[in-house]
């Protein structure tokens, strides 16, 4: 076992087809919920996939996404969440439901910096993580399953092509 590393009893894995029912979930609860948004964002990286997916799900073809950085690796952060170049085109977004999408909301630090720059922006926010974790300081308006283990996704636990070729332990 790495140093660090959450041992596989205390992973949660989620399976492409896992990915794809709990997308459709999340499209489904947030039509029921009458919410229909304009614009989809990602937090990216984790929020990528799911964005598309979800916006395929809500036929929305508007879509951005939000670089922020906050994990340097598995288990280890910054001191805080900070903003990435490209900057997301912030002057689209007065007036506009904006559906806010990452993979998780573990801390809820990213979240809660996220929802905060599109509000301050002018939009009507909504956010959906398809994780939220137990102690999150910001809570989405849509989950699809709480857990408070280490989350293998189907898109990173492999770590890069590099690292998966070398034998290198994977990173986040």
């Amino acid at each position: 076992m790495d140093e660090g590393m959450p041992v596989a009893a205390e992973r949660e894995t989620l399976t492409w087809d896992d990915f794809g029912g709990a997308t459709r979930d999340l499209a489904r609860g947030i039509v029921a919920d009458g919410f229909a948004p304009d614009i989809v964002v990602a937090i990216a990286r984790g929020g990528l996939l799911p964005a598309g997916a979800i916006a395929y799900g809500l036929g929305v073809k508007s879509c951005g996404a939000l670089n922020v950085g906050f994990y340097t690796g598995i288990g280890t952060v910054l001191d805080a969440p900070v903003i990435l170049p490209p900057d997301l085109d912030l002057s689209a977004l007065p007036g506009k439901r904006v559906l806010l999408v990452d993979d998780v909301a573990d801390s809820g630090r990213t979240l809660a910096l996220a929802v905060q720059l599109l509000s301050d922006a002018g939009a009507d926010v909504r956010s959906v993580c398809i994780y939220t974790k137990p102690g999150s300081i910001a809570m989405p308006d849509y989950s699809w399953r709480e857990t408070d283990r280490w989350i293998d996704f189907p898109w990173s636990f492999r770590g890069t092509v590099v690292q998966e070729d070398a034998g290198l332990p994977a990173g986040a």
